[in-house]
Parts: C-alpha cells; structure tokens; sequence
C-alpha cells in the first residue's frame, strides 16, 4: 500500500528516506497509534503497547525497503533520550525515600537475588542449548535497561545491537505477563509488584507497573536504576564463572 502511494512521485519519496526528520515522526506515529490501541483495549497486558509501536515500525520499513541503518539515523535523535531517561529514574527514588527507605533491608535482598538469577539462569540455559560465546555473552545483561546492557555486552565480547533485541523481547514479555503472574500468585503489593517490574523487565515493565499503580511504578523506576548499578558491578565478577 505504501509503495502505491509514493510511486507516482519516487523523487518526493527518495527525498524523504534520506531525512533523519521522516523515521524520527514514523517512530512517534508509531507510539501514538499503538498508544491509542492499547487505550482501546483497556491497558491489558497483552495489547503492550512498545510490542505494537515496533510491530508497527518494521511492518513500515518493510514496506518501503528502508534498511535498519538508514531508520536508526533518524531514531537516534530518541535512542539518545534512554540515558537522560535512565538517570531521571532518581526523581521516583527521591519522591518515595521514605518508604524505600523503611523497606531497604528486603530491596537489597530482592535486587541481589533477582540479578544473580537473571544473569545466571540465562546464562547457563543459553550454554546448556549450545548457543556461542557471542550470544551468551549478548543474553547476560538482557535484564537491564539498553544502554548500559550494550556497554555490558561489548564488555564480554556479545553483540550490543543483537543486546538491544533481546532486551526488548524481555521487557516486552515481561511486561504482557505481568499482571496474569501477579494475580496467579495472590501478590497484590504495589512495592513487590513494582519490584519485580524493574527488576526482570526494565523500562517496559516499569510502564506496565505505572499503569497497574503509581506506587509500583515508582518501585520499578527504583528497581530498574538499582539493577542495573548493580548488575554493572556483579557480572563483571561473574563472567569467569560463567566462561564469559
């Protein structure tokens, strides 16, 4: 259908490819109108809105026959924003000191426990299913938020964009289980719920917790800036552990 539209004026369309300003609006269009469907369908868990936003993305490059380079010249304008972003997390930290403070003994616990385990467990499944050294090493830090996984992954000698993927694939399924685990297992605390959010799931589940509740999304905010500190320090020590 794209292809249709422009073809009667190829010249107008080669010039629009070429503009970081054309895929810096199609990633906004994009987030808009996965936005509004998921709004449709009441915020369930399963209508995720980043899942949308980036379905609908490809379905557009795939249209047009744009590479993935030439889209990112423009999208980085807002892949730029995830450090600002990440280091905003301290707004919710700040705002809810109090009660994180009243809780920081089980915290620590949960972000030790939750980082070893996401670390570890991927690590040895990927090793046990016979995948490579360069995509174990792309898995390891697949549960923090993007830029410092990809700082992590070139570290161990992983694929930092091939990182990028695989974050997003579980942030996104974190985020579209959230909610069904949450209820099966009779957890109802806005903290714990936030926690976990942050901690396996990221950024993408930080959005699902605010949706679900501003306090647990508040938590996820926390979680997710704590992990991946934390992470940042504890692969590093596990890497030979792992033969990383």
């Amino acid at each position: 259908m794209i292809p249709s539209l422009i073809a009667p004026h190829p010249e107008v369309w080669v010039y629009l490819s070429t503009s970081p300003l054309s895929w810096l609006t199609l990633t906004l269009v994009a987030f808009i109108v996965a936005d509004r469907i998921s709004i449709a369908f009441n915020r369930h868990p399963a209508v995720n809105l980043v899942a949308l936003a980036t379905f609908l993305i490809i379905v557009a490059l795939k249209a047009t026959g744009t590479s993935y380079e030439t889209y990112f010249a423009g999208a980085q304008f807002i892949h730029f924003l995830l450090g600002p972003a990440t280091v905003a997390l301290a707004v919710p930290l700040y705002r809810n000191f109090e009660r994180v403070r009243a809780t920081a003994l089980p915290i620590a616990a949960s972000l030790c426990v939750g980082s070893v385990v996401a670390i570890v467990s991927v690590v040895a499944i990927a090793k046990l299913l016979g995948a490579s050294h360069e995509i174990a090493a792309s898995l390891a830090p697949k549960s923090v938020t993007s830029p410092i996984a990809m700082g992590l992954s070139e570290r161990l000698g992983g694929a930092p964009f091939l990182t990028t993927a695989l974050v997003m694939a579980t942030g996104i399924f974190g985020a579209m289980i959230l909610s069904p685990l949450m209820k099966l297992m009779r957890i109802d605390d806005p903290a714990a719920i936030g926690m976990a959010a942050g901690l396996a799931s990221h950024g993408v589940g930080a959005a699902r917790a605010f949706h679900i509740d501003s306090t647990a999304g508040a938590f996820a905010g926390i979680a997710m800036g704590l992990n991946g500190a934390l992470t940042s320090i504890i692969l590093p020590i596990l890497q030979p552990w792992l033969g990383l």
